[in-house]
C-alpha cells in the first residue's frame, strides 16, 4: 500500500478540481486589483497551465 501510486483517473479529477478553483482565485485576484478581466476563457486557460506545471511537477 506504501509504494501505491493510486488511480491516475483519481488523481486527475483532483489535479483538474484544485487547479480550476486555484486558477479562479488567482484570475478573480487580478480582476479585483485591475490587472486582468475576469473570463472564462482565462480561467481554463490558467486551469490548463496549472494541470500541466502540476503533472511535470509530480513526475
Amino acid at each position: 500500500m506504501a509504494n501505491s501510486q493510486g488511480d491516475p483517473r483519481v488523481l486527475f479529477v483532483m489535479n483538474l478540481v484544485l487547479s480550476a478553483l486555484f486558477a479562479s482565485a488567482v484570475v478573480w485576484g487580478l480582476d479585483y486589483i485591475g490587472i486582468l478581466s475576469f473570463t472564462v476563457e482565462l480561467v481554463v486557460a490558467a486551469t490548463a497551465v496549472l494541470m500541466v506545471l502540476t503533472y511535470l511537477v509530480i513526475r
